[in-house]
Formats: structure tokens, sequence, C-alpha cells
């Protein structure tokens, strides 16, 4: 466990400096949500009836943060393959969730740069109170929100051990994802089925954690889910990740040529 554990943060900062050395990665983490947030301003400020401006500030942060993870936790796996060393990570002792989790976590990770730029944008340009409720619950919020997209993300990931193009899955599920685990639009808004699909996945919680921490509200129980869900997550993938590993060695799909 403890070799586990170094191998993972070891993983995770490595992988983190490298991202935020990376031009294309900070303008997807840090200007693209200014766009979502900017839209959801404009619209919550045209009717009385919509949530606070500082509700709308948090989904669009955690809307990037989304966003980043799923376009581009599948392609550091594909970058991996296009190195040649897909098959060196697969073959490695230290299991290939070890070394993956850390990839799509640090990816998740850089989405607290979408959450600075977001609040920030939103103070200086709408005035936008940055009142939090609950501060040491909101720090413990972030960082569970951030770890259950980052650990969806791996989930989603986990494909592209063996499909080459299984980024198209994660790209169509962006938009989806987002929706459906209330980010921007209240579950209130959407369809009754959807409820129960939004209840599966980590982020509705780590997205209402976040929210109860800032606006008030119970914080525990949503942290306690997006926590218990994030756990789940790793468990299957690592199942996902045994099972398609198996099939790329049968295959030989690891390697591009």
């Amino acid at each position: 466990m403890t070799r586990g554990l170094r191998v993972f943060w070891t993983g995770f900062v490595l992988h983190f400096k490298n991202l935020s050395a990376s031009p294309f990665m900070m303008t997807t983490a840090a200007i693209w949500p200014l766009v979502y947030a900017t839209l959801a301003f404009l619209m919550f400020r045209a009717t009385h009836q919509a949530p606070s401006l500082l509700y709308a500030a948090l989904g669009a942060a955690v809307m990037g943060i989304w966003s980043t993870t799923a376009t581009s936790a599948g392609g550091a796996i594909q970058q991996q393959r296009w190195y040649g060393i897909l098959e060196i990570l697969v073959a490695a002792p230290t299991r290939l969730i070890l070394v993956l989790a850390p990839i799509t976590v640090a990816i998740a990770g850089i989405g607290i740069y979408s959450v600075c730029s977001t609040l920030l944008w939103g103070r200086l340009l709408f005035g936008v109170p940055l009142h939090v409720s609950h501060p040491l619950l909101f720090a413990v919020a972030i960082p569970a929100a951030v770890l259950s997209i980052g650990l969806l993300g791996l989930v989603l990931a986990s494909t592209f051990v063996v499909y080459r193009s299984a980024q198209h899955l994660s790209q169509a599920l962006e938009y989806p994802i987002w929706t459906i685990t209330g980010m921007l639009i209240p579950l209130s808004l959407l369809p009754g089925w959807i409820t129960p699909v939004a209840w599966a996945l980590a982020p509705t919680w780590g997205m209402r954690a976040v929210r109860h921490a800032a606006l008030g509200g119970d914080v525990g129980v949503p942290l306690l889910a997006c926590l218990g869900l994030s756990a789940a997550y790793t468990l299957l993938a690592m199942l996902l990740l045994h099972h398609f590993e198996r099939l790329a060695r049968e295959r030989a799909t690891l390697s591009l040529t």
C-alpha cells in the first residue's frame, strides 16, 4: 500500500508539473472555462428565478475541469503509444493503474487553475461575491470533486489501452456528463429518469459538496457519496484495465505498428 501510494504521488507530481508547463493545457484549463462562465453569468442575470452567480461560477469552473479531463485523458495514453513506451509501461512490474491513474488525476488536478480563473473572472467583471459559508469544507470538497472527475476519466481512459479510437467516446460524453451531473443546470429542471443516472456519477456529488460548502447546506452526505463512488471507480478501472490489457496482448494492439 505504501509503495503504491508513493508511486501514485510521484507520478501525479511529475505529470502535474509537465501539464502546468504546457501552453495548450493551461489555455484549456484556465481560459476556455471563462467562456462557459461568461455565458452562464449572462443567462443567470437575465432572470430573477435563476440561482446565484456564485452558483454559476462554481458550475462553470467544475465544467472546465471535466472538459479538460474528457478531452485529454485518453490523449495522454495515446501519447504514451506514440512515444513507443506503452508496451514498456504494460510490461513493467508496477500495476498499470498506478501508471495511468496519476495521468488522469493530474489532468483533472490542473482544473484548480480553472476554479481560480473562473472565480476571479466573475469577481472582476460581474461582481460575483466570493463569500464561502464553510471555508474548511470547501477546501476539502474541491479536491474531492477533482479526484472524482480524474477517476471517472480513468475509467474512460482504460479503453484507450485496446481501442485506439476510444477518444471519440470521451469527447462524445463531455457535454452529456456535465449536463446530467448538475454542473450548471439544476437536476430539478431535467427529466426525472436522469436523476438515478446522475446519482451513480461521482461528479454529481462532488459538485453538490462544493456548492453546499460555498452556499450553505449539508456537505457531509454528498462528500461521502463522492468519495465512495470514487473508490468504486478505482475498483472498476482496475478490472477494466486488467481486461483490456489482456485483450491488447492477445490482439497485439499496444504499439502503432
